[in-house]
């Protein structure tokens, strides 16, 4: 058996193989935890927003260039989405207070009981006067959509309580585990003036405007209420025929724009353009991490091959003794390939204890996922291939050394 004497010489011969084994440690590490931050950014940026067709909605924020008191701001406000409604090719249109994934937006305290002292969770809120049911096209899979009855138009700053609340399934799994959320009763805020909102209906999932990537990524409610007063400008989402979404963009700001008596400044955005704007970052990481990890690869790769040649270079004469006593060209590919996998296993079981203590610190402080065991198994396959095949050119090297040329260059 081969294994005896490569533990012989490798115990020589230590720098060198302690140094491979750590730097296979260390690529096995970081490139374990590197794809599992890739697969977790990727598979974030690949979810749902709860918009059926997300290529078919878009929102326009009108600023206009005057100061309107409240009423008359109220009665632009039914003008305007009485004009989008009105452009060929809308299916629906809503007045809306904030976009999913759009980072811009507010959340509010909530909680089950107004004993409570401390909130349940936070929730990201959508204010509008209309069915974002109809036009996002969201999935009820409880309970019922808001009624003309249950609408609100109230001055910024009110205290009115709304008339009722629609909130997505991962936050009635929050507030009320293993329970239907339609049928009851939220707090806004807490104690005395919390706000007991009934809740009416439970969507299958909403993105919240930060689309966090934890489970409060997914924790919204939806209110039937409209807040003017501010003058700053009124936010219309709108859900197009499909394909023609592009062309009810124009004519929808061309009907605003001519409609009004005054300047008006249009800030356009389809959900395709919030997405990737919210993913831009996490985008650019997971190209980043990637690269790193062939970079690694490669440094390791290199690093393989280097001590593998210096290793036959060394042993030209022990090699071609070798073959002048017989042995055969496969027996030395074979002596090379077993020395290195021997390295490369080393590293291979240090790279998995180290993946795991740096696995447990991105955990603590930066509150990432556990590493799967199946990352640390795809990486520790992938470097003893990658030993393999980097230490067989200079092992196949080893093999073709003529018995006669190694004894006489020794």
């Amino acid at each position: 058996m081969e294994i005896r004497p490569i533990l012989s010489s490798l115990m020589r011969n230590k720098t060198g193989p302690i140094l491979v084994a750590l730097q296979v440690a260390l690529s096995l590490a970081i490139l374990a935890n590197a794809l599992h931050i890739v697969s977790e950014r990727r598979a974030a940026a690949a979810r749902p927003s709860g918009i059926a067709d997300e290529q078919a909605v878009f929102a326009i924020n009108a600023s206009h260039l005057r100061s309107d008191g409240p009423e008359q701001e109220l009665a632009t406000l039914d003008r305007e989405i009485a004009l989008l409604r009105a452009v060929p090719g809308v299916v629906s249109a809503a007045n809306v207070g904030q976009l999913p994934m759009s980072n811009s937006g507010w959340n509010t305290s909530v909680a089950i009981d107004r004993k409570q002292i401390k909130e349940s969770t936070g929730a990201s809120t959508y204010m509008t006067a209309d069915s974002l049911v109809q036009t996002w096209g969201l999935k009820l899979v409880e309970g019922r959509d808001f009624v003309p009855g249950e609408f609100q138009n109230v001055t910024l700053g009110s205290r009115e309580v709304p008339h009722a609340a629609i909130v997505t399934r991962a936050l009635a799994a929050k507030l009320w585990p293993g329970q239907p959320g339609s049928g009851k009763t939220l707090f806004i805020g807490m104690g005395e003036d919390a706000m007991a909102i009934p809740v009416v209906g439970v969507v299958e999932r909403l993105q919240d405007h930060g689309a966090r990537i934890d489970e409060r990524g997914e924790f919204s409610i939806i209110l039937p209420m409209r807040e003017y007063g501010a003058n700053g400008g009124a936010t219309y989402t709108m859900r197009a025929a499909p394909g023609q979404r592009d062309r009810v963009i124009r004519d929808a700001e061309d009907a605003l724009r001519k409609a009004s008596s005054d300047p008006v400044i249009f800030n356009t955005r389809t959900i395709d353009d919030l997405r990737e704007a919210r993913y831009r970052a996490d985008v650019a990481l997971s190209w980043t991490l990637v690269v790193v990890s062939l970079l690694l690869l490669l440094i390791t790769a290199g690093g393989i091959v280097g001590m593998a040649s210096l290793w036959v270079n060394q042993r030209r004469k022990q090699i071609g003794v070798r073959r002048a006593l017989g042995a055969k060209k496969t027996d030395i590919l074979r002596y090379f390939i077993l020395e290195n996998l021997l390295i490369t296993s080393t590293g291979v079981f240090g790279g998995v204890l180290l993946g795991v203590g740096l696995n447990q610190l991105l955990v603590t402080r930066l509150e990432m996922a556990r590493l799967p065991l199946g990352y640390l198994v795809a990486g520790a396959l992938v470097l003893w291939a990658l030993g393999i095949l980097a230490a067989y050119g200079p092992a196949w090297r080893a093999a073709s050394i003529s018995p006669a040329l190694a004894t006489r260059s020794a």
